[in-house]
């Protein structure tokens, strides 16, 4: 049984199995370890970590630790954060159908990607960033969210390795839409929330290919290095006639902490912006349901599950609920296995609770072979969902998937 313990009870001869942080923020980690030496417990108790997850079976265990959880406990914890999201309290109106709008929102990404390219290139030949086409492209991904946020959502994250920090910003846009939705804001205030998500990270247009795209973990000069591009974008936006105050602050915020364990500024609580505390959801969402040039990408339910764990000193909590509610707890793109027998993948979510989303099944345990796809509302049915799946476990590609069942 794994144990959760503070770092202050580490000890050498412990074994991590896991952080209790976004890794995003501690490239150092690069999966289990032993603590084998002073040097190495040293340097987990300096990093900012609060909390790990060790293994008694592969070292010493938790008898002298005067905090000890157990995944039990952890699990119990993660459901009282996500409790008050479990009902949807707000959905903006969906004009089509998911399969009508996959076809536009694909259409949209392939244009968003060339516009977000061509800023970026901007940026690196230090040439003044043309915003007509960003603001285009801000257009285009709020009226295909308002017409069907699952289509849009759900193409964006399934982005390749290569094409990560260009669709990361293009991912973030969409997400900070589609939240502030759900944060009953409009108008201009939506735009420049989508403006602010396209421009995030364009400072790392500034950052060094080899340290950008490193496909092991960093080292803590490298990291150093990665940590400029919040100040760099904000530096790069700030020489563009009348910016707005929003798109710079989120440009320079984005990894800050409701804690102060963030960066640049450690700013914490009151200080960072509704804005900023959303593009903190946002960022880390996408980062973690992505595919990396060094990890793999997390499926969305286990991300949401992760960043509630995470959630005490990394989010508001506010708008962590709200995210939650904007994704679902089986957010769109779930591959999920029903109590019936049958795999699924979640497509939308219902108007009543995030625990009974909509489904289409279309593959047979039993039988191991592919049905006839079937939508079903499990929100009026008795069927209901067994637990999450990992499609490279079954042997789903689920872009194919998605895309595929019409």
């Amino acid at each position: 049984m794994k144990i959760q313990v503070h770092v202050s009870d580490v000890k050498v001869g412990m074994f991590i199995h896991d952080i209790c942080a976004n890794w995003m923020d501690y490239p150092f980690w690069s999966g289990p370890s032993a603590i084998n030496s002073s040097d190495d417990l040293k340097k987990l108790k300096n990093c900012g970590i609060k909390y790990v997850w060790i293994d008694p079976s592969k070292g010493l265990g938790a008898e002298s630790c005067n905090e000890v959880l157990t995944q039990e406990d952890e699990n119990r914890k993660i459901s009282s954060v996500l409790h008050d999201a479990m009902v949807v309290t707000h959905q903006s109106g969906r004009c089509v159908n998911l399969n009508e709008e996959l076809d536009s929102a694909r259409k949209i990404l392939a244009n968003a990607r060339k516009q977000v390219v061509t800023m970026f290139h901007e940026a690196r030949m230090g040439k003044a960033l043309q915003v007509d086409g960003a603001m285009t492209v801000v257009d285009e991904v709020n009226r295909s969210i308002t017409r069907n946020s699952n289509a849009l959502l759900s193409l964006v994250r399934l982005k390749n390795k290569n094409d990560y920090t260009y669709m990361h910003s293009v991912a973030v846009c969409a997400l900070m839409i589609a939240l502030g939705k759900q944060l009953g804001i409009e108008g201009e205030q939506l735009q420049l929330l989508g403006m602010a998500g396209l421009f995030h990270d364009i400072g790392k247009a500034m950052i060094p290919a080899a340290v950008l795209n490193k496909p092991g973990k960093l080292t803590d000069e490298e990291f150093a290095i990665i940590k400029k591009h919040p100040t760099l974008g904000w530096k790069i936006l700030k020489k563009l006639p009348d910016f707005h105050d929003v798109i710079l602050d989120v440009a320079l915020h984005h990894h800050e902490r409701i804690d102060g364990a963030g960066y640049p500024g450690r700013r914490q609580g009151e200080a960072l912006t509704l804005a900023a505390r959303m593009a903190a959801v946002c960022d880390v969402y996408d980062a973690i349901t992505s595919a990396r040039c060094y990890k793999n990408a997390w499926e969305p339910a286990e991300a949401i599950r992760k960043m509630a764990s995470w959630q005490c000193g990394n989010f508001d909590l506010q708008v962590f609920h709200a995210f939650v509610k904007t994704v679902g707890i089986y957010p769109v793109g779930t591959l999920v296995k029903l109590k019936s027998g049958r795999m699924a993948v979640v497509i939308e979510q219902t108007e009543k609770s995030l625990i009974t989303p909509i489904v289409k099944a279309f593959f047979s345990v039993t039988s191991k072979m592919f049905i006839t796809p079937e939508i079903l509302n499990l929100d009026k049915l008795r069927d209901s969902i067994e637990s999450i799946e990992a499609p490279d476990k079954w042997g789903f590609n689920l872009q194919t998937v998605i895309e595929t069942l019409n």
